[in-house]
């Protein structure tokens, strides 16, 4: 008997200790794991994306040899803000006659790359609004290289004062980038002068080359139409030719009869 309350106490004491250390354990216990951080957009590489798009080759070819490239891979994966593109086509550079961009400095190439990106991305609903706020800077900088955008019934145009073209359509729209289409290269005034280009004129209408009637005045060998003569011209006219006569056939009856009483 008393052996067994013995035992008893002893297994209370044992639970007792161990409930103690297991409370002291939760007390100070380990550090709590913070919850993981939401997972970030997606890396951009836009050498990637526009090498597989478009045709885009030759814009592609500009933002390598300038780096501007880099920048713009800055601006899409290491800044909130993210970035918008204006690509043009190939067939926009090979129609592009004057100004050439030949004769651009180096440092001129590079603005005229960075003139096609906005430091900030905007989905197509965002280009209504962008209307009411232009002319919008661009990454090349400054008030000489922004552009004016305006919506018509969801179609966006751009003009950059040189060049007027349209967004032709949207190759990704993808928060932190968005990459649009446009069928012309965008040449900034800071580069190009304000010496716009022309509109062109209108083609004039064509002239039918009428043939003159059998009643209408006959032409001469230069195919103009001879004015018809007019009553002093050097041309007698009937009238005239009948009073010379009857003066003529006078003269000549006064001279015989003064002929005849002279031999009388």
């Amino acid at each position: 008997m008393g052996y067994s309350r013995v035992v008893i106490v002893s297994s209370l004491l044992l639970v007792f200790q161990l409930s103690t250390v297991v409370a002291k354990g939760k007390a100070i216990g380990s550090p709590i794991m913070a919850p993981a951080p939401a997972p970030g957009p997606e890396y951009t590489n836009l050498t990637d994306l526009l090498s597989v798009a478009g045709p885009f080759h030759t814009f592609l070819n500009y933002l390598v040899s300038t780096k501007v490239i880099e920048t713009f891979q800055a601006q899409a994966n290491n800044t909130e803000e993210g970035i918008t593109l204006f690509v043009p086509k190939d067939s926009a550079f090979t129609s592009l006659k004057k100004p050439s961009l030949s004769n651009l400095t180096s440092e001129q190439l590079k603005s005229l790359c960075l003139f096609h990106a906005l430091p900030h991305y905007y989905s197509l609903a965002d280009f209504k609004n962008l209307s009411d706020v232009s002319p919008i800077n661009t990454l090349a900088g400054g008030n000489l290289y922004s552009l004016n955008f305006t919506d018509d019934s969801g179609t966006v145009h751009l003009n950059s004062g040189w060049s007027r073209t349209k967004v032709s359509s949207a190759v990704r729209t993808t928060y932190p980038v968005a990459v649009y289409q446009v069928d012309k290269v965008l040449l900034p005034e800071a580069i190009f002068g304000t010496d716009l280009p022309p509109m062109p004129a209108p083609a004039p209408a064509p002239v039918t080359d009428i043939a003159p009637t059998a009643d209408s005045p006959a032409a001469d060998q230069t195919g103009k139409a001879r004015a018809p003569a007019s009553p002093d011209s050097s041309s007698p006219s009937a009238s005239h030719k009948m009073m010379s006569w009857g003066i003529l056939k006078h003269l000549v009856l006064a001279i015989g009869g003064g002929f005849l009483m002279f031999f009388l």
